[in-house]
């Protein structure tokens, strides 16, 4: 009798364990803030060009499980990004999500007239590789908008 309950007791136990871990595969709002803040004060102290590089790297310091930074200048152009190099360099202000919202239009107009922002829209999860809605946090410094967005279930 007692190997049975054994044996339930250590299911509880791993599925336990398994909820934890899964549920730590996604980043949440305050890990998204928390690193637009750093992201900001990285770019502050060590300037955009070597700020920009680390931000795009896979493998950086600001890329963590779905979470990534990405920094656009104030016209929709595209200077980091830290799940898809194929952005960098690239005016998307005309970009639009699954649904048609112009989602880099409306980042831009909403830091135009704020510091800071949540901005809802869909985008491609680098971690599931599908199609999900995205909570991007922004903040504005001088003319650049760094962003660091949470996926949705």
């Amino acid at each position: 009798m007692k190997k049975p309950l054994i044996m339930i007791f250590a299911l509880v136990v791993l599925s336990i364990s398994l909820g934890v871990s899964f549920a730590a595969e996604e980043g949440t709002k305050d890990e998204a803030t928390a690193m637009v803040k750093k992201a900001v004060e990285f770019i502050k102290q060590e300037g955009n060009e070597k700020a920009f590089e680390e931000f795009s790297n896979p493998a950086g310091k600001f890329v963590d499980r779905d979470l990534y930074i990405a920094v656009y200048d104030i016209t929709g152009k595209c200077l980091a990004h830290g799940a898809n190099s194929k952005m960098i360099g690239r005016d998307l202000i005309d970009n639009k999500d699954v649904d048609g919202k112009e989602f880099v239009k409306e980042r831009v107009e909403l830091m135009k007239a704020q510091q800071s922002a949540w901005q809802d829209y869909k985008f491609r999860n680098p971690v599931s590789n599908q199609i999900e809605q995205k909570s991007m946090y922004l903040e504005r410094t001088g003319d650049l908008i760094v962003g660091c967005g949470v996926y949705k279930k």
